[in-house]
């Protein structure tokens, strides 16, 4: 027995993180910023020594981050909506110049500069004069400007009007501040070779705006000059301005009136209003009208407009002939149907229009309308596409491009030469639920087991004999494959590649817009398949549910969509409840089988949407009040009992077991070999409730059945705007918050509470029911039936706060569980070994022998964590949710999904790989190994025998 628990011991390692080869081959991370802005994203080389291009981008996350164009990896990445001052809601700013080792970003009152190699912070101001409404770096001739120095122009909206400054560019430090105090809106601000020009709206007697340009001195921040431009009639909000040119020779600004009849075209620093009609055959709606324009001093001032109806598009580029100051159309592109997009670049002197359209790509120059380059698209893509950024490449005398395009969905698509590269589903950033799919390979099986097992023993020997002699029709296919099979398994030194046992699984993901995601957890998180479910841009999806080869797609209006896992399409839908979009809060899952699953809508009072059916008989819902209910089956008018907080409480979450939470013993084996048995309750549920006034916590335990409080315990001090987790397996339940900490000093910090949940707190001893043949978690005749576990708790110090928690999950439960905790404040993943979470830990003492033997060793209140629980390793997992457990086919082996911001997908194996192979195993030496000593054996044997008849006749 000793040497058994020895081995056992010896499993239960602390070494529970992947090693450094394992990287990129038992997890992949997606690395997520966000949709891109617009007009915050753009091609830049980080230095002048640097002749390769990196992707940089502000997203609608406000994400600053850095891609690099080759294969789509995230270089470096910034959140800049923990920025102080920044309202919630305030779009962000990322200029960037080549030539300059930083990029700076706005985001509200707010401005940092940002290194373009590594993303280190350069320099960071804030002001309290109003928010950035517009960013502009200089680029001035008469400068000699060396890497990294370009100077800032800031433009800030306050509420007196606006206020332009100049910052430095290696020490942000302000130069010099031009106020405008006569209550104008800020509109933007642009320089050309040696000036600066402030442009605001002010407000016409009438209706509509007038456009004001300040023109000021770049050195000092003087005014030399003002025009005030007649636009009162077009101009009826800061939309109407289309485009404002900058870092050109000559700065122009364009902008159109409400029914799109005229462009009005004037060059900064005069006042002459030129009138461009638009030429719009098809007589549709312009639904999109942009400005495309180069911006660089030495570009030609040319520049493109892009028009855009319901079924058409076309294209005309125009010249600006700075000596007459007038402008005058020069060509047009060929007017085509579907979609049609325009990016610009800058080469040489010269600007170039790369256009995207249903057809293909087209490389234009901005001096002649000949096609340069061309390229067919391999496959129409259903998402059209929004916006795009181009890099033209001169090789010789032809050209390449590359392209970063995104599409209405929110997916980033990178294209060389017209050829796909690479995606960027940043939509996933917004994933709001997630389920583990299960394919229907095994179906069939079960179910013919099933018949089986219900026959009698001679009908089902006779109906496996017959299910055998239809599955010889797939043996011609398993012979062919056979060869393949065994000389791939022997030629290659991966052995840890056990798909068929169930390390690879898809996961169904779905964003906050309604589109769901297929994810290859087998093939590094690629995403098999992508579909919209939700018709309406504001109806989200509140669960999803999985069974063999199905996902059903729960939606807010009570509606679902079930879909098939492998391909993604829609099976069929089911008609939305009565109470529109809001009518559901949450979904709750039923049955603990997956022939009795099931989920039942909930509404904000609690109350399921309509009856619902379990094996297990009952259902616990929250409701918005703060309430936890308990419903029985075919009943949903009133409940069976009700939960109600203490005065000053409400309850904010409420977490049950795992559906899957097998249990190998049901008792815990001391070292002197006497048993604890555990407190088994499947209808367990812990309810966390707050108090924000008195700065307290309460969590109780609650059987789902009755309602009775089988535990309760109280912690003042607690700051409720703290993360507030917790997670609940077999007998045992953890808790984390943020509170004060009773001793001499009065220190304050995180803290992790585990309590162990036992039948009697004496060994060998099953209390009340010891005698049970049976039991009720109902009261019958007054008496309390169901007995009171017995607790064993204890607390922790640990250094982070931890914001969601989940229990790893294997087939039969008999691996050592792990504790996963997402940590905000490192962005990182752990996952902390059960038996260091021991309540059971001896205190102020060092451990007997016997609890040795147990696994015990002496309690230390601060619980330091340990670089080897890292499951995220050294990765920057940010914006983490929720974590999805999954057993395997493997006893050893545990699947970890994480979604919400990132993306992230592991392997846990508590107590080691015992049942894989390792990495180091080569098949392909041991079969040589074994060919060798059947060699050897083959030559020698006869050489021995002949030694053994010599030697005998030696002996006569």
């Amino acid at each position: 027995m000793r040497l058994q628990a020895a081995l056992f011991l010896a499993c239960v390692s602390p070494v529970a993180a992947i090693y450094s080869d394992e990287i990129d081959h038992v997890d992949f991370h997606h690395g997520l910023v966000g949709a891109p802005s617009p007009d915050s994203t753009f091609f830049l080389k980080p230095s002048s020594a640097s002749n390769a291009s990196l992707l940089y981008t502000l997203s609608d996350k406000l994400i600053l981050g850095a891609v690099n164009p080759r294969d789509g990896t995230l270089v470096w990445r910034q959140n800049l909506s923990r920025s102080a001052g920044a309202p919630a809601r305030e779009a962000g700013l990322l200029r960037g110049l080549d030539r300059n080792n930083a990029v700076v970003s706005a985001v509200g009152n707010y401005i940092s500069s940002w290194s373009t190699h590594d993303g280190k912070l350069v320099w960071e101001d804030s002001f309290a004069d109003g928010v950035v409404a517009d960013l502009k770096l200089l680029g001035l001739e008469d400068e000699s400007l060396s890497a990294g120095t370009r100077d800032t122009i800031a433009l800030f909206r306050g509420e007196k009007g606006g206020v332009v400054r100049r910052l430095d560019g290696d020490s942000g430090n302000t130069m010099w501040a031009f106020k405008d105090d006569l209550g104008d809106i800020p509109f933007q601000v642009s320089t050309s070779a040696n000036e600066l020009f402030y442009i605001s709206l002010q407000s016409a007697l009438l209706k509509g705006y007038r456009i004001k340009v300040n023109t000021l001195n770049p050195s000092t921040g003087e005014q030399t000059s003002l025009q005030v431009l007649n636009s009162e009639n077009e101009v009826t909000n800061p939309n109407s301005i289309l485009f404002v040119g900058t870092n050109t020779a000559s700065p122009f600004i364009i902008w159109t009136d409400k029914s799109h009849k005229s462009l009005k075209f004037n060059l900064l620093g005069t006042d002459k209003v030129k009138d461009i009609p638009i030429w719009n055959p098809s007589g549709e709606r312009i639904q999109q009208l942009t400005i495309h324009a180069p911006q660089k001093l030495d570009s030609p001032s040319h520049f493109l407009v892009n028009f855009v109806t319901e079924k058409w598009g076309w294209a005309e580029v125009y010249h600006v002939n700075l000596k007459s100051k007038t402008v005058k159309k020069a060509f047009h592109l060929p007017y085509v149907s579907g979609q049609s997009i325009v990016a610009t670049s800058e080469i040489d002197n010269r600007a170039y229009f790369t256009r995207f359209t249903d057809e293909g790509v087209f490389v234009i120059s901005s001096a002649s309308d000949r096609v340069l380059r061309s390229w067919r698209l391999p496959r129409p893509s259903p998402d059209r596409a929004f916006h795009t950024v181009s890099e033209v490449v001169k090789k010789g005398k032809a050209v390449a491009v590359r392209s970063a395009i995104l599409h209405q969905s929110g997916d980033w698509e990178f294209i060389r030469n017209g050829q796909p590269q690479w995606t960027r589903h940043e939509t996933l950033i917004d994933a709001v639920a997630a389920a583990w799919a299960e394919t229907d390979d095994q179906e069939d099986l079960a179910h013919e087991l099933e018949v089986e097992g219900h026959e009698s023993l001679q009908g089902a020997y006779i109906h496996r004999v017959k299910r055998h002699l239809r599955d010889l029709q797939y043996l011609p296919d398993w012979l062919r494959g056979l060869p393949r099979r065994v000389l791939g398994s022997i030629l290659s030194d991966e052995v840890t590649n056990l798909n068929s046992f169930g390390l690879s699984k898809l996961v169904i993901v779905a964003t906050k817009n309604g589109l769901v995601h297929a994810l290859d957890t087998g093939n590094h998180g690629a995403v098999s398949w992508s579909i919209q479910v939700s018709r309406t841009p504001d109806l989200d999806v509140k669960a999803i549910l999985t069974r063999p080869g199905i996902a059903d797609i729960h939606l807010g209006d009570g509606s679902s969509a079930s879909l098939n896992v492998s391909t993604g399409h829609i099976i069929r839908r089911s008609v939305p409840i009565v109470g529109g979009i809001r009518a559901v809060a949450s979904f709750e899952e039923t049955g603990s089988s997956p022939a009795t699953r099931g989920t039942v809508g909930v509404r904000e009072d609690g109350s399921p949407v309509r009856p619902f059916k379990d094996s297990n008989g009952f259902l616990v819902t929250t409701s918005a009040d703060g309430r936890v209910l308990g419903w029985m089956v075919q009943d949903n008018k009133s409940p069976v009992w009700e939960f109600v907080p203490p005065a000053g409480q409400r309850v904010i979450s409420a977490t049950a077991r795992p559906v899957h939470d097998p249990v190998a013993s049901i008792g815990k084996v001391l070292g002197d070999r006497s048993v604890l048995y555990k407190y088994l309750n499947p209808n367990l549920a812990l309810v966390t409730a707050v108090n924000e006034k008195d700065h307290t916590a309460s969590f109780h335990l609650l059987d789902g059945v009755s309602g009775k409080v089988l535990h309760a315990v109280t912690h003042t001090g607690v700051d409720p705007s703290q993360p507030i987790a917790s997670a609940m397996s077999e007998n045992w339940f953890a808790y984390s918050f943020w509170g004060d900490v009773t001793s001499e000093t009065s220190a304050k910090g995180y803290q992790l509470v585990v309590s162990e949940l036992f039948e009697s707190p004496l060994a060998n001893d099953r209390g009340p029911l010891d005698s049970a043949g049976n039991y009720t978690s109902l009261a019958s005749s007054g008496t309390e039936s169901l007995p009171l576990p017995h607790v064993v708790s204890q607390a922790f110090i640990i250094p982070e706060p931890i914001s969601h928690m989940a229990v790893t999950q294997t087939r039969q439960g008999i691996t050592v569980r792990q504790l996963l905790c997402t940590l905000p404040a490192s962005n990182s993943i752990i996952g902390i070994p059960r038996h260091v979470l021991d309540p059971r830990r001896p205190v102020d003492r060092s451990a007997t022998p016997a609890e040795t033997e147990e696994g015990l060793f002496q309690y230390t209140p601060f619980l330091y964590f340990d670089g080897k629980w890292y499951l995220s390793h050294a990765r920057d997992v940010a914006g983490i949710k929720d974590i999805l457990s999954s057993p395997t086919l493997l006893e050893s082996t545990s699947l970890v999904f994480a979604y919400g911001g990132d993306i992230y997908g592991t392997r846990a194996t508590p107590s080691q790989a015992f049942d894989i192979l390792g990495k180091g195993f080569s098949k392909l030496q041991l079969v040589l190994t074994v060919v060798a000593l059947a060699v050897g054996v083959a030559i020698l044997a006869p050489i021995t025998r002949r030694k053994q008849v010599n030697t005998l006749w030696k002996a006569i």
